[in-house]
């Protein structure tokens, strides 16, 4: 096994050199070319000698970055200083940067740093005779906030429990990085098979040292490795509680993701740790800061100077802001603030004297990232439109020639309607008997008249603004003019929970709210209704339009990002060509192009029992396992590592 070995003297380098390639008017962000800096890299054995150095910034109006030798003499700002963890052998087994406020003092440290150079390693079942389906194999380091069935509030849980998997299965060697939630009550139980790993963590940030600790599990070919700090121990979901979001998601959030760059160099997983050669994959802004620390953390100082990013964006509207006061905790050199920096329109400050200034964690992931992808095709269109983009509509524009986008895919084993232990019946694309009998055990258990004949509409998800549960609500009373029943699981903002309650009062025969979620009823609703309604106003993917077409429920959604790529619009007019639908699309989004397309399902259904039967059977048979995605993935890794690392 190759190891890359740094006992030895050299002076500790300065981040790269960055040029500011445009400031974007409108939201006053900036964004950064970085420029690749050639090293000649020996592999004898040298000193490293880290000093403390001192520099300021001037300001002229804004902030900005200098980092040539021209403006040396002008700093003034104390900087950073390398810290080495040990083993009882000697080795590092751990990598930190210790802030300025630690020490005044100039002090020169050795370090004998074996870092692992795994890149090519099989994992253990592998070596033991089994072939890899692919030809690179890839250390594959998933970071993220949540993932089924440890935790999972949405979508990001079900891909990060599935899509690690898949690729697991296809030779690589895997490992997702997690926080350990602990909460109290049953849900603990779902950490009753990890480990604790006999490897601790001190992470310089937020003016204090902070020790984390790692559990473990092997399962599905993947290591599921979990950060525990009493941060991640209370009640609630993994973001806030019944009193809103915790005000402190910025350290909890920090503190996974300088852990999860430790992770692949200090865990002897298997009997050997990943290496530095590694593809982190970092979602959504609770990992966003990962590639920012690669770059200027790590790279600097020539660890995981092999090493690649992503950052997958499973939902733009989500960027983790904060204020511009907080970088300092973050664990960054000061000259990286530029990476992070955001400033707010005039119109979305509070007051007459606030200036605007904040941190965007998501924003420094897109500048230090070495691809970008996100959960459709549709959906990497839509963020670099002004629309949809959130503000980094422009800046994600100018790395569009690094934008992938790759449809989420679903787990066939949890759904999968000949063998889901949630539902009444079993039934296939040969056998259709079975879902009759779901939709009556459907509405017996919500109480509404057994009619098997009549139409059952559902809806799953978030009770908010971006799922359009307004359009569904405007457009009900219309609707129960109609011979139909709706039923709709979910929970959210209070008015739209207070809503549903009123409906069910009002159309006792034909409407069912159930306020919260419940996974086993979300099944039960997916196999006993005969159209699922999705009106989002934005979906990056969307996963129960997916769900639905697996379970032989047809979707009516509107045309927006992953919604648009996956469902095919039926016309029943189309001719030969009339075979191809697998559901009904309707846009611009209103209740009214909401109801005419909810209404020509309903006739498609009572009238066209044949072309029905049809739309069934081509959404059962519609390919949406992770396999595809999977290989997707790879060639975004080929092409990351391809290229020298984009920033750092």
């Amino acid at each position: 096994m190759e190891t890359l070995q740094t006992p030895s003297r050299f002076l500790c380098r300065r981040p790269t050199e960055i040029a500011v390639l445009k400031s974007f008017s409108g939201v006053g962000q900036v964004g950064f070319g970085f420029l690749h800096r050639n090293r000649k890299r020996g592999r004898g054995i040298q000193s490293l000698v880290v000093k403390r150095r001192s520099y300021t910034e001037e300001r002229n109006g804004e902030d900005t970055i200098r980092n040539g030798s021209d403006s040396r003499d002008k700093e003034q700002v104390k900087g950073f200083l390398l810290s080495t963890e040990r083993d009882s052998s000697g080795s590092v087994v751990g990598f930190q940067l210790i802030p300025r406020s630690v020490t005044d003092d100039e002090k020169i440290m050795e370090t004998h740093d074996i870092v692992t150079n795994g890149g090519e390693e099989l994992s253990e079942d592998i070596e033991k005779g089994e072939e890899a389906s692919t030809k690179v194999i890839y250390n594959v380091v998933f970071v993220t906030s949540e993932a089924a069935p440890y935790s999972k509030t949405g979508g990001l849980g079900d891909v990060c429990g599935s899509l690690p998997v898949a690729l697991a299965a296809r030779g690589h060697r895997v490992m997702v990085v997690s926080p350990r939630y602990l909460d109290g009550g049953p849900s603990n139980k779902k950490f009753a098979n990890v480990v604790e790993v006999d490897k601790q963590s001190k992470i310089y940030c937020f003016g204090g040292v902070h020790e984390v600790k790692f559990f473990h599990e092997y399962r599905g070919g993947v290591d599921w490795v979990f950060v525990d700090h009493p941060s991640y121990q209370r009640p609630g979901t993994p973001y806030g509680d019944t009193y809103g979001a915790f005000s402190d998601n910025q350290f909890r959030f920090n503190l996974l993701c300088h852990a999860a760059c430790e992770a692949p160099l200090v865990l002897p997983l298997g009997g050997f740790t990943y290496g530095e050669k590694c593809i982190f994959l970092a979602n959504d802004w609770h990992a966003a800061l990962v590639p920012v620390l690669l770059a200027a953390k790590y790279r600097p100082y020539g660890v995981y100077k092999d090493a690649r990013s992503a950052i997958v964006i499973h939902n733009l509207a989500h960027q983790g802001v904060e204020p511009a006061a907080t970088y300092k905790y973050l664990g960054l050199p000061p000259e990286w603030y530029r990476a992070l920096e955001w400033v707010f329109p005039t119109w979305a400050r509070t007051h007459a004297l606030d200036t605007g200034e904040a941190v965007n964690v998501l924003k420094g992931a897109i500048v230090t990232a070495d691809r970008i992808v996100t959960v459709s095709q549709g959906y990497s269109w839509e963020i670099t439109t002004p629309e949809g983009g959130y503000g980094l509509h422009e800046l994600l524009s100018s790395r569009k020639a690094f934008l992938n986008g790759i449809t989420n895919g679903i787990d066939d084993n949890e759904w999968n309607p000949s063998s889901d232990e949630q539902i009444a019946s079993h039934y296939s694309v040969r056998d259709l008997s079975g879902k009759v009998e779901c939709k009556i055990a459907l509405q017996k258990e919500l109480g509404l008249p057994i009619r098997p004949e009549c139409p059952l509409i559902g809806f799953i998800g978030r009770l908010d603004y971006q799922k359009g549960v307004d359009i569904i609500l405007s457009a009900i009373p219309e609707l129960m003019q109609d011979d139909v029943q709706f039923v709709m699981l979910g929970s959210g903002e209070i008015q739209y929970e207070d809503w549903m309650r009123h409906l069910e009062s009002v159309y006792k025969e034909k409407f069912r709210g159930w306020v919260g979620f419940n996974v086993p009823i979300s099944h039960r609703i997916t196999a006993g209704c005969d159209i699922l309604a999705m009106p989002s106003r934005f979906e990056p993917c969307g996963l129960n339009q997916l769900y639905a077409m697996r379970y032989g429920t047809i979707p009516v959604v509107h045309s927006t990002g992953g919604l648009r790529d996956t469902v095919k619009k039926f016309n029943p007019y189309a001719g030969e060509q009339s075979d191809e639908g697998t559901g009904w699309t309707f846009s611009p989004l209103s209740s009214e192009n909401f109801l005419a397309a909810l209404k020509l399902a309903i006739g498609t259904y009572t009238k066209h029992k044949s072309s029905w039967e049809g739309l069934m059977k081509r959404g059962m048979e519609r390919e949406s396992s992770w396999d595809n995605a999977a290989i997707q993935y790879e060639q975004v890794f080929e092409w990351a590592f391809t290229d020298p690392p984009y920033a750092g």
